[in-house]
């Protein structure tokens, strides 16, 4: 199974440093993703196809760049690993299930925040879920290891977990040839009680804008790699 990484931040570089698989970015490769015809042979020699190539930028109000690259440019990988056999890894993101109830799942219909971020990385996984004939998608997020700031929030509720920590969960989830949509994190927590894992930092409070709640049920996961990391207790 030949895995490409598309993408070298934060996640996609996590996943090379684990990993080694091979790597198309647009800083290192020139990828235009608004050329797609012009570079799409790159991936031809691969039999999955890992997207870490998204707009992130959470409370932007760019509405026509998040959703050329969180939907649009996901409808030309989708068209493109169906018409080549390829398998699509789509990394999403918790923010889907913000301001939901606790422990939203797979399942549940996604009450998103109002951002264009959210919105548009919804549309991507619908997108994904209803025209990918091979694909995984993944609901997850990630924080700098370790944490880069002197304040965090105590009360926004979250699956997410350190980068390197995700990444070796989401590994583990690709090499075990899961299909389907996946909420992936660990346990239940604040900001700041992830922060304060790795540095002293003072408990503040979020802005009004920001979800209070996206956190998921993290069990369909769990029982998908049980036999590898979980007590079976």
């Amino acid at each position: 199974m030949k895995i490409l990484v598309l993408g070298d931040g934060l996640l996609g570089g996590e996943i090379i440093k684990q990993t080694g698989w091979d790597y198309l970015s647009r800083k290192k490769d020139g990828i235009d993703v608004s050329s797609f015809d012009g570079w799409m042979d790159k991936m031809l020699k691969y039999d999955v196809i890992v997207n870490c190539i998204a707009n992130t930028n959470t409370y932007s109000d760019d509405k026509e760049g998040h959703l050329n690259l969180n939907y649009h440019f996901v409808k030309h990988l989708v068209k493109y690993c169906n018409e080549t056999g390829k398998k699509l890894i789509h990394i999403s993101t918790d923010y889907i299930y913000a301001n939901s109830d606790n422990d939203r799942k797979e399942t549940d219909v996604p009450v998103h925040h109002s951002s264009w971020y959210s919105c548009s990385k919804l549309l991507g996984d619908f997108h994904v879920e209803l025209e990918c004939e091979n694909h995984l998608i993944v609901r997850l997020s990630h924080k700098p290891f370790p944490f880069p700031y002197d304040e965090a929030w105590d009360n926004v509720l979250t699956n997410a977990d350190y980068t390197p920590k995700i990444v070796e969960l989401l590994v583990k989830l690709i090499n075990n040839n899961s299909v389907g949509t996946f909420n992936l994190g660990t346990e239940k927590k604040s900001i700041y009680g992830l922060a304060k894992q790795t540095k002293e930092v003072k408990r503040v409070y979020s802005p009004e804008n920001v979800p209070k709640n996206i956190s998921m049920n993290i069990e369909k996961f769990k029982k998908e790699l049980l036999h590898l990391y979980y007590d079976k207790d």
